[in-house]
């Protein structure tokens, strides 16, 4: 029986059979929805949808004093090609700490080296001082012989560049597998100078930026490391993935009504209480305002924002704010 109805079929009214001829019954599509489920899960683990292969060489080197006549030691990028693109240039020509920002898509793998040029490093293996520099990151999957730890903790090898406690390398490996499932915002350090707690607190650290397929596009990204005493940040240009500003205390800087992204890393043994002044964000995970944060030894904060005004982060904790641990935001 057709009649005449009120009610809309696909924004338009419409009668009865009218709607009728538009709905195709679910059970008729579930065969082809899981056939197209299908070929989308075999071409992505297959690494046919935006998974890209990154090939990157790091050295690490001394690099400026701590003003105690000690020198800091860093990660400089020397290669990174995408694809067999190069795309070394978004990276500075200098050893930086915190190290270069690896931006890397859910799907991706990655070949990284290590070759370690710090000065007055011998090829003696004595057992007793380890002088490689290793690359030991978090979040992504790799096998045993990737995990950048010395033969004492992984019972393999000293996986790093150098002189280990008892295996030599001039140049060291590692394969990453950027998996499904490992989006999210993770650091890398050494794990391997001088003892197995490595020289991360020298200086030897940096982050990989894993971004979901198809995830929001960013104009900045702000990358701060909360130490004991200072934030030691980069920006990066979300168009052309230049990182500049690396260094203690960044100011850093926004287009008015950009969205922005920052990445909060805590090292060291502090906990922190991140404000961005006159802003409040989304709670990661939950539908909740804030507008600061609590983070501890070796935890992270992630949030996004729309640059609508200068302002000036900051570590509320007092004695962390009395060791001046504040920068500016600056709006244009």
């Amino acid at each position: 029986m057709s009649f005449q109805s009120n009610h809309l079929c696909g924004g338009t009214e419409l009668s009865e059979s009218s709607c009728s001829a538009q709905y195709i019954p679910h059970a008729l599509l579930r065969p082809f929805v899981a056939v197209l489920i299908g070929i989308m899960m075999s071409l992505f683990l297959s690494g046919n949808i935006r998974a890209a292969e990154h090939v990157i060489e790091l050295t690490a080197e001394e690099t400026r004093d701590d003003g105690f006549g000690n020198k800091l030691q860093a990660y400089k990028m020397l290669s990174h090609k995408i694809g067999g693109a190069d795309v070394t240039s978004r990276y500075s020509t200098e050893a930086t700490i915190p190290g270069p920002t690896i931006e890397l898509t859910e799907g991706d793998t990655v070949k990284i080296s290590i070759t370690n040029i710090i000065q007055g490093i011998d090829q003696v293996v004595d057992g007793i001082t380890s002088k490689q520099v290793s690359i030991h990151v978090h979040g992504v999957h790799y096998d045993i012989l990737s995990d950048g730890t010395l033969k004492v903790i992984n019972k393999r090898d000293d996986e790093g560049a150098g002189a280990g406690l008892e295996e030599y390398h001039s140049i060291y490996e590692y394969k990453w597998n950027v998996a499904p499932g490992t989006a999210g915002t993770w650091a890398y350090h050494d794990h391997n100078f001088e003892t197995h707690n490595g020289a991360e607190h020298k200086g030897l650290f940096g982050a990989i930026i894993v971004n979901p397929i198809g995830g929001p596009q960013y104009a900045k990204e702000y990358v701060l490391y909360l130490g004991d005493d200072a934030f030691w940040g980069m920006e990066i240009n979300g168009v052309s993935k230049k990182q500049s500003k690396h260094g203690p205390n960044p100011t850093l800087s926004a287009k008015e009504n950009s969205r922005v992204r920052f990445h909060l890393i805590a090292l060291g043994t502090d906990l922190h209480t991140f404000k961005l002044n006159g802003y409040q964000w989304f709670d990661p995970g939950t539908h909740n305002l804030i507008n600061q944060a609590a983070i501890g030894p070796l935890e992270k904060h992630v949030f996004s924002v729309k640059a609508e005004h200068s302002s000036q982060y900051e570590d509320k904790n007092l004695s962390n704010r009395l060791l001046g641990m504040r920068g500016k935001f600056n709006v244009q």
